[in-house]
């Protein structure tokens, strides 16, 4: 019955208010590194895909019956290819469908070439009030390697350009452990890069993922990445640089000051009901529309050419739907949780676990009292998060986590996969 109840309460919260990510699958060409859902396109078919993303977004917000849109993020590919009326038609539908006020953050990926600056002000116009700048490095031979098609002076251009239209609003992504590179010259690059940017970080390790050219020339010895112990000092002095310039860091891999944290990422770590929409998007959040009561994984169809046939066919892409099981439900709210400094305090644990506490669940662990008496891990009035030194081995701390969640968690309803109308 308390369950129930609790269900219930998501599902007038659902009604409120939601978060919508938006992906524009094109880019000029694949990165080394990338093995996102991206494509190179044949043709100009931008009208279409406009018209697409329109109607996808109609049909999701119609089938959650979200009534306020806190948060939209154009994310790709590479949205920024896009011309900025496309931006903004797509904000006009959202304004159609629900409130999305003034004061509603909304991001856009920007390529720091040439064409992406020259357009930032009508995207600005356009409505965004944000923007995520994907500089990578300031190295110019290191983004060479990896297949941008951008060079460091452009994007520390893009990066002022962008500055002067949203002030304080203006977020740089960096990789570290990319081949070749050292602690010493990370250090003098990320110097380089505070100087210029604005009061968001984002600070990513470069993995090596199957089927990418990266990873074949590191198989093939053509290149080397540093090694484990270098990534993770060039981790650990890149968080010590960031604290000193008066960045806070509140998440795994990202840093702010005055306030300038990316409200959309953390609803998305903490758990909130977001649709997904554009080839190869992922949702999650409750079809209120069909009469739903519990939260659904939804996934959109990858292939561009055929998901904008299902959508001019039956109004969305949705290839695949997973009704959540009180397990996964809180495997996911546990583990994106635990990404923040903050980690997971009582009162947000007991919005989606009211029968049990975090205290109960993860109090008697061994496994969890190890990690505490090692120094990484809390458990307190406060709630369940890393400690600083923590944070950087979240990797092994969290399959402890998960383990004793799935020993003290009874699985009422299993998670089984729907049918797509």
């Amino acid at each position: 019955k308390v369950l129930q109840v609790q269900l219930k309460f998501l599902f007038k919260q659902s009604h409120l208010q939601c978060f919508s990510a938006l992906l524009w699958p094109y880019c000029l060409r694949r990165c080394t590194y990338c093995n996102f859902n991206k494509y190179i396109p044949k043709e100009n078919n931008d009208p279409i895909m406009i018209e697409c993303l329109q109607k996808e977004t109609e049909a999701l917000l119609q089938l959650s019956q979200v009534s306020h849109i806190t948060s939209v993020f154009f994310g790709g590919g590479t949205p920024s290819l896009a011309h900025p009326s496309a931006i903004g038609a797509v904000l006009e539908t959202v304004y159609k469908q629900a409130s999305l006020s003034g004061e509603a953050e909304v991001t856009l990926e920007v390529n720091p070439t040439p064409e992406g600056m020259s357009k930032l002000e009508d995207f600005h116009r356009a409505g965004v009030n944000r923007f995520s700048i994907g500089v990578q490095s300031l190295q110019d031979e290191d983004l060479k390697s990896l297949g941008r098609d951008h060079s460091s002076q452009e994007a520390l251009q893009t990066i002022e350009e962008a500055r002067r239209l949203c002030p304080g609003r203006v977020s740089v992504d960096v990789m570290f452990g990319r081949p070749g590179q050292t602690v010493k010259s990370w250090e003098g690059e990320l110097s380089e890069l505070l100087a210029a940017c604005d009061h968001h970080v984002s600070l990513y390790q470069l993995t090596l993922e199957r089927g990418t050219r990266l990873f074949k020339q590191v198989q093939l010895g053509h290149v080397t990445p540093p090694a484990e112990e270098a990534t993770a000092e060039m981790y650990h002095r890149a968080r010590g640089t960031l604290q000193q310039h008066g960045f806070l860091q509140y998440e795994v891999s990202n840093f702010a000051k005055h306030n300038s944290e990316s409200r959309h990422n953390l609803s998305y770590w903490k758990g909130r009901q977001y649709i997904g929409v554009g080839p190869g998007a992922h949702g999650r959040f409750v079809p209120l529309g069909e009469g739903g009561v519990v939260r659904e994984a939804r996934t959109q169809t990858l292939e561009p050419d055929v998901w904008i046939r299902e959508v001019l066919q039956r109004g969305h892409g949705t290839r695949r739907r997973i009704r959540l099981s009180h397990l996964t439900l809180l495997e996911e709210v546990l583990v994106m949780g635990m990404r923040m400094t903050e980690g997971i305090n009582h009162k947000h644990w007991k919005l989606f676990s009211p029968e049990s506490g975090l205290h109960e669940i993860f109090g008697a662990s061994v496994g969890v009292k190890e990690l505490q008496q090692s120094g990484h891990l809390l458990l307190d009035d406060r709630g369940l998060r890393c400690s600083w030194d923590g944070l950087a081995l979240l990797d092994t701390i969290l399959p402890v986590l998960l383990v004793e969640l799935e020993k003290q968690i009874s699985v009422n309803t299993t998670q089984e996969p729907l049918s797509v109308s």
